[in-house]
C-alpha cells in the first residue's frame, strides 16, 4: 500500500508530507482547494507525463515521493530485482521535476528511465476517475481482468506455452524447409562434384609427395646423362683402361734391366687401374639409382596436373580436397536425411499447432463462461448505483491468435433499454462511467487489482442514496485493497477510516497561496462534513447530520 506520499515545490504546494493508512481514506476541500494537484503529484510519482508547469513559482524543480508498503513477493519487487535494484524495505519511488521540462526518475534511489517507473506504478496503484482512460477503461486489459477474476492464470499460462513451443516448431520447421530447398537447388551439382571427387579420391599430402617425386626424376634424368658419358670414357674402346695396361706389360718387361726406373711407375699406374675400376663401379651404381620408367613420370605428372586442376576448379587448396570430397558426400546424404527431417518437423509443428488450439479453446471456453458469472456480479452492484436500467456484458470475441489466446475481450455497457450497446469507454457519460468502474471493481476486488486504488471525484453529479451506495462499495473495497478517494459526496466521506482535509491558505510573510492537507480527527471530521452537507455556512442541523453519517458508517 501507499505509506507515505511527499510532495516538494508542485504548483501550490511547497511541502508536504502525508503518512498513509490501510483501508479507505478519503481526500475533501473545497473546489480549487487543490485536491487535482495532489492527484497530478501522485501520477507524477508514478511515471506520469511531466509538465514544467507543475514546478512551483519561483522555483527550479519541484519533486514527489512515494513510499509503498509491500509484501515480500510482490510483483514490483520481482521488477526491481531485474533492474539490479535492492528491494529491501519499502520501495520508494521519487521524480524530479525540471522547470524546463525536464524530469528525472528513481527507485529505492537508483536512476531509472520514466518507462521503468511507468511499469512499477502500473504494479502499484490505478487511479480511477470520470475521464480516466487507463486500467478498467482500456480493453487491453479487460482480458486480463477476467483473467484474474475467474482464477485462470494457469490456463492463460498454458496456452502461452503452447504458443511459444508452436512458434519455436514453426521456426525450426521454416529454417530446415530453407536448408533443405537450398539442398536441392545445389543436389546436381553436389552429385557431379562428389562423383568427381571420388573418382579422383585424393589424399591429404599427396600433391607435396607427387612434386617431390617428380622434381628427383626429373633432377635424375639430367645427371643420368652425364653420368653415362662418364662411363663411356672410362670403360669405352678409347678409354684409359686399356692403354694404361699395356703401358705396365711394356714397363714389366724392362723391369728385370732397370727396376729402380721402372717399378715405382709400374706401382702408380697399377694404382690409377684400381682407381678407374672403383670409378666405374661407381659410376654403375649411380645410374642403376637414377634409372626410372619414364612411364611412371608421365603417370606422376598426369596425377598431379589433375589434382592441380581439381584445386583451380574448387577454389580450395590440393591439401583440402579430401575433405571437400567427404563435405559433399555428407552434404548429399544430408539431403535424403533432410527431407526425412522436414517430414518429421512438419509433424512436429503441426502437432505444436493442434496442442495450441486445443488449449486456447479451452481457455476460450472457460473465459466465456466466467464473462457470464462476471456480467452477474457486476449487474448485481448496478441498482443502487442508479443504474438499475443499465447492462453490463463482457464480449469475449474471435481474435488473431496470440500467446494470450484466440480471444478479444471487452468490456460493453448499454446505458438504458433500447439504446445502442458499446465499450464502456465510448457509451457511459462521465458520471456513469465512474459508477460502472466501481460496480466492476467491487465484482473483481482483489484480483486483477494494483494494491492502491484512487478514485477521483467517482460521486460527482450523484446524492443521496447513490452517494451512500458508493460509499458503501469503497469500503468494501477497502477490506482487501487500500483505497484512496477524492470526494464531495458526505455519505462517502463518512465511511473513511481516514480524512485529509486540503485547503488554501497563504504562507506566513509571503503574498503567495500554498495548499495544505491535514489529517483530521473525529470532531473536525464532523465539521468538514457538515460543510459538505451545508455549504459555507455550517448549520446545526449539518453538524447533527454528519453525526447521524458518522454513526451510520461505524
Amino acid at each position: 500500500m501507499l505509506a507515505r506520499l511527499s510532495i516538494r515545490d508542485i504548483v501550490l504546494i511547497d511541502r508536504l508530507e502525508l503518512d498513509f493508512e490501510g483501508g479507505l481514506s478519503v481526500l475533501t476541500g473545497e473546489t480549487g482547494a487543490g485536491k487535482s494537484i495532489v492527484l497530478d503529484a501522485v501520477s507524477l510519482a508514478l511515471g506520469g507525463r511531466g509538465d514544467g508547469g507543475l514546478v512551483r513559482e519561483g522555483e527550479a524543480q519541484g519533486q514527489v515521493t512515494a513510499a509503498f508498503d509491500l509484501a515480500p513477493g510482490h510483483p514490483a519487487r520481482a521488477l526491481l530485482k531485474a533492474q539490479d535494484i535492492d528491494d529491501d524495505g519499502d520501495v520508494i519511488l521519487r521524480r524530479v521535476q525540471a522547470r524546463d521540462g525536464r524530469t528525472r526518475a528513481f527507485a529505492n534511489d537508483q536512476p531509472v528511465s520514466v518507462q521503468t517507473l511507468k511499469s512499477l506504478g502500473a504494479l502499484l496503484v490505478e487511479i480511477h476517475g470520470q475521464h480516466d482512460d487507463r486500467a478498467l477503461v482500456d480493453p487491453a486489459a479487460h482480458r486480463a481482468l477476467l483473467d484474474a477474476y475467474g482464477g485462470l492464470g494457469q490456463e492463460a499460462e498454458a496456452v502461452r506455452s503452447a504458443w511459444t513451443a508452436r512458434r519455436a516448431a514453426e521456426k525450426a520447421l521454416g529454417q530446415h524447409a530453407e536448408r533443405v530447398e537450398a539442398a536441392r537447388r545445389e543436389a546436381d551439382y553436389l552429385k557431379h562434384a562428389s562423383e568427381e571427387l571420388s573418382a579422383l579420391a585424393p589424399e591429404y599430402g599427396e600433391e607435396e609427395q607427387l612434386a617431390d617425386r617428380r622434381a628427383a626424376m626429373m633432377r635424375s634424368e639430367k645427371a643420368a646423362e652425364d653420368l653415362n658419358e662418364a662411363y663411356e670414357a672410362v670403360t669405352g674402346g678409347a678409354g684409359p683402361a686399356s692403354a694404361i695396361a699395356n703401358a705396365i706389360r711394356r714397363l714389366e718387361r724392362r723391369a728385370a734391366a732397370s727396376p729402380e726406373l721402372v717399378e715405382p711407375a709400374i706401382k702408380a699406374l697399377d694404382a690409377a687401374l684400381v682407381a678407374l675400376d672403383e670409378g666405374e663401379q661407381h659410376i654403375k651404381a649411380a645410374l642403376e639409382a637414377t634409372a626410372f620408367d619414364p612411364r611412371e613420370l608421365e603417370r606422376l605428372e598426369e596425377r598431379l596436373f589433375a589434382l592441380r586442376a581439381a584445386s583451380r576448379k574448387y577454389g580450395v587448396p590440393a591439401d583440402q580436397l579430401a575433405a571437400l570430397a567427404k563435405k559433399y558426400k555428407h552434404d548429399l546424404a544430408e539431403i535424403d536425411a533432410g527431407e526425412a527431417r522436414l517430414a518429421a518437423l512438419g509433424a512436429e509443428a503441426e502437432a505444436a499447432r493442434h496442442a495450441y488450439a486445443a488449449a486456447a479453446e479451452r481457455l476460450s471456453a472457460a473465459r466465456r463462461k466466467v464473462a457470464a458469472t462476471l456480467d452477474a456480479a457486476v449487474m448485481a452492484e448496478l441498482p443502487d448505483l442508479k443504474l438499475e436500467r443499465a447492462r453490463f456484458t463482457t464480449e469475449v470475441e474471435p481474435d488473431t491468435a496470440g500467446p494470450e489466446g484466440v480471444d478479444r475481450v471487452e468490456f460493453w455497457v448499454q446505458t438504458n433499454p433500447g439504446t445502442r450497446a458499446g465499450p464502456l469507454a465510448k457509451i457511459a457519460s462521465g458520471g456513469e462511467l465512474s459508477r460502472f468502474m466501481l460496480a466492476l471493481k467491487v465484482a473483481l476486488a482483489d484480483r486483477g487489482s494494483a494494491p492502491t486504488l484512487v478514485f477521483d471525484e467517482i460521486d460527482t453529479g450523484v446524492g443521496g442514496a447513490v452517494a451512500d451506495a458508493i460509499g458503501a462499495r469503497l469500503a468494501r473495497l477497502a477490506r482487501t485493497v487500500q483505497v484512496l478517494s477524492v470526494t464531495h459526496a458526505p455519505q462517502v466521506a463518512a465511511r473513511a477510516g481516514s480524512h485529509f482535509l486540503i485547503s488554501k491558505a497563504q504562507a506566513p510573510g509571503e503574498t503567495r497561496v500554498v495548499t495544505r492537507v491535514a489529517g483530521l480527527e473525529r470532531p473536525e471530521r464532523k465539521e468538514e462534513i457538515a460543510r459538505m452537507l451545508a455549504g459555507a455556512s455550517v448549520t446545526e442541523e449539518a453538524r447533527a447530520a454528519a453525526a447521524r453519517l458518522l454513526e451510520g458508517a461505524a
